[in-house]
């Protein structure tokens, strides 16, 4: 069976590709340091997060209103089978990249300092950790209760629907603009030529 005809096999043969190639190049010792696989795990749940967010806004939206035009099939094919399983994996995306940052951060010791900007590091890594923060919280406060009315995941009627759409698009469009100085500011937390 071909491992890549399935979601769950492809995921699978990239992390059994990841430890091949670092046995490869460590020299078959896995190296053991949670600050290394904490930082990957947060980089990996965090493109997943943001990539969904920028398809959301640049694909899926734009292709909704399309739809809503052509009735055949129309927008409920998103709405049904498309809109749900994205939404799926961008929200835990957030809560996994929100988790493994704060994991990160407290890690270094640094969580209370990046959440209070207490200087240099901290207020450079803290300024993207705040950005997230707030990103998450647009997330599973505003966009998926919302999204959920829309869907018709939950009953709303159809004015509570068009109150929600608008909702969700403006906290999705919010994250768009926040994700844009808050992959800047997490950057530059370790790349020095970049920090402010």
């Amino acid at each position: 069976m071909n491992p890549l005809l399935s979601i769950k096999g492809t995921i699978i043969s990239g992390f059994i590709l990841t430890i091949i190639l670092t046995l490869i190049i460590a020299d078959g010792a896995i190296p053991i340091e949670a600050e290394g696989y904490l930082r990957w795990f947060h980089y990996l749940s965090g493109i997943t997060w943001i990539g969904l967010l920028y398809y959301f806004n640049f694909v899926q939206v734009p292709a909704m209103a399309q739809a809503t035009a052509d009735k055949d099939p129309g927008p409920a094919a998103i709405g049904k089978y498309v809109a749900p399983l994205a939404l799926l994996w961008f929200r835990w995306g957030a809560v996994v990249t929100w988790v493994t940052g704060a994991a990160y951060l407290a890690h270094h010791g640094q969580f209370v300092a990046a959440f209070t900007l207490a200087g240099g590091y901290s207020t450079v890594i803290g300024t993207g950790a705040w950005l997230g923060t707030i990103m998450f919280f647009n997330v599973w406060v505003l966009i998926w209760p919302n999204q959920q009315k829309v869907l018709g995941l939950v009953e709303a009627t159809d004015e509570e629907k068009a109150k929600a759409k608008k909702i969700a698009l403006l906290a999705s469009r919010t994250n768009t603009v926040l994700s844009i100085p808050m992959l800047l500011f997490m950057g530059a937390s370790h790349h020095p030529g970049l920090t402010m």
